[in-house]
């Protein structure tokens, strides 16, 4: 069960459009492989784990991104733990607007 939320915005120095896409996508794919519930937004990725796993998450990505030939990056990271209750996940938190985004759109 996971006692913690992170939600972490990955902005590396790229000299184009293109190229600072590549390099958000290896730290999606670092994301990934962990095998955490996790969810890409606009601005930010929302991903659900142990507090541990995710401080350790946060430094893989970091020299994956800069290895895949970033020469800095930033994160701006929020974080919330909850190591003996329930902590909300995204779909919790979301599941209300999402039928509302489902019924303005007419796909139901």
């Amino acid at each position: 069960m996971a006692n913690a939320v992170m939600a972490i915005q990955v902005l590396p120095e790229a000299d184009s459009t293109d190229e600072l896409l590549r390099l958000v996508d290896v730290a999606i794919a670092e994301i990934n492989a962990t095998g955490m519930s996790y969810e890409v937004g606009a601005f930010e990725t929302t991903v659900e784990g142990d507090l541990d796993d995710l401080i350790k998450l946060i430094h893989q990505m970091q020299l994956s991104v800069t290895k895949s030939g970033a020469p800095r990056i930033s994160n701006y990271i929020k974080l919330s733990y909850a190591p003996t209750e329930h902590i909300l996940t995204t779909d919790e938190k979301l599941a209300k607007y999402r039928d509302v985004n489902r019924k303005n759109s007419g796909a139901e």
